[in-house]
């Protein structure tokens, strides 16, 4: 799988376009060009199941965003 050239950078403002969280805005937060996926705080969370470990010994559910792929947004810069 090839590396897709992004126009989307991570700090800049995006508008989700397509699916679910249509019409919703946000902050990049991290860009995956292998992938073509872009993450953006508070929208597409989903929860996780995690065992305790030494850093989280509670283990338990832990809400986490997921990436949203990069045809679904639209880049419009610092607002």
């Amino acid at each position: 799988m090839s590396e897709i050239k992004l126009k989307a950078k991570k700090g800049l403002n995006a508008k989700i376009i397509a699916g679910k969280y249509k019409g919703q805005v946000g902050k990049i937060t991290s860009v995956s060009a292998k992938l073509g996926k872009v993450t953006i705080e508070n929208i597409n969370i989903a929860k996780k199941h995690v065992k305790p470990t030494q850093q989280n010994p509670s283990g338990g559910i832990v809400n986490k965003e997921k990436g949203i792929h990069i045809s679904n947004i639209k880049v419009i810069g610092n607002v």
